[in-house]
């Protein structure tokens, strides 16, 4: 009997496989102690406490682009959606409109961004490469021409309420943490707890199998993209909340693709139906690692850039290996 016990230990001992996100977090453990060895001033409460503001942020925008991928798609005008909603915001608090339907008016507008694209993805059928990347440019191009001309918007004065979600709250903890936490618990639930986050799954895993089995797929295309663009605005706002200002060149950055490099390293599959928050948070704890020892260490924009594209090119490289392509994958133009 002892020995029947001891081989079926050894038998789930053998099958126990981990995930790529538990891989990433190990990596994570591994990097963050070597940094701390050979890099002075990184492990200092005032650069811990800068890593979690920064990483926050950009945690809260994979969390978005995740719901996309998840569903088989791409958002690559989510910064652009972000910024210019956030602008258009700020610009009308400036001219006197109470905070909150300005705010109010800001999200609905990054939300019906998103539900245009996914109504051209999922309806019109083009490719959701070109959908997002020809949207953000509309986006950002009539905000400039009709709303921002001069790229940046100043919040002004008498709005420190604002200024508080960028602050800290008692006993140091950036208020951007709180909200990233906030933010991921409310998504884990929404996916795992609910009919319409299975639904997500179903529908990157298969889409033509959840058309047949009754899904209205088109409507769902459209949530994910809401979903993308909306989660996208919470970011905004607080980058608006740390600053004072939005800056609209930061949609023609290279932070999409930052965001995307969180989603694909931790797990979450460009072939869809694969990944979860914690995918996301690995990804995510892993980037702003490396990005502040960077920082730390003084490298150039190039050398940075260089890193990140081939950090990027391996993650694509390793979920391509892991999860091989179909011809509905290839349809969604990724």
């Amino acid at each position: 009997m002892s020995s029947e016990i001891a081989a079926g230990g050894q038998q789930q001992r053998a099958r126990y496989k981990p995930s790529q996100a538990i891989i990433v977090l190990g990596v994570t453990v591994l990097l963050f102690v070597v940094l701390s060895a050979a890099l002075p001033g990184f492990v200092t409460l005032g650069n811990l406490f800068t890593l979690a503001r920064n990483i926050s942020i950009l945690g809260i925008l994979a969390l978005g682009m995740a719901v996309v991928v998840i569903g088989r798609g791409i958002d690559l005008s989510q910064i652009a959606t972000l910024a210019c909603s956030a602008a258009i915001a700020v610009t009308l608090i400036n001219s006197g409109w109470p905070a909150f339907p300005a705010i109010g008016l800001g999200l609905v507008l990054s939300i019906a961004i998103g539900a245009a694209n996914g109504f051209l993805v999922s309806v019109v059928e083009i490719p959701a490469l070109f959908t997002t990347l020809a949207s953000g440019l509309l986006v950002l191009g009539v905000t400039r021409a009709l709303v921002v001309p001069h790229y940046q918007v100043f919040l002004q004065p008498g709005h420190d309420w604002l200024l508080k979600l960028g602050g800290t709250v008692a006993g140091g903890l950036p208020v951007p943490v709180i909200a990233f936490a906030i933010c991921a618990l409310a998504l884990h639930l929404f996916l795992s707890r609910t009919v319409l986050g299975r639904f997500i799954y179903a529908h990157g895993d298969n889409a033509q199998a959840a058309r047949l089995s009754g899904m209205a797929t088109r409507p769902l295309t459209m949530l994910e993209y809401a979903i993308c663009s909306g989660i996208g605005y919470v970011g905004g706002v607080i980058m608006v909340g740390s600053t004072s200002l939005m800056h609209l060149q930061v949609a023609e950055s290279t932070m999409i693709f930052d965001v995307i490099l969180v989603v694909v390293l931790g797990g979450v599959s460009l072939v869809g139906g694969r990944g979860n928050v914690v995918s996301v948070i690995a990804g995510t704890v892993l980037i702003g690692v490396l990005l502040n020892a960077m920082t730390i260490m003084n490298l150039d924009i190039q050398t940075q850039d260089m890193i990140k594209g081939g950090v990027l090119l391996l993650a694509i490289a390793l979920d391509s290996y892991i999860h091989p392509r179909d011809e509905e994958t290839a349809k969604q133009g990724d």
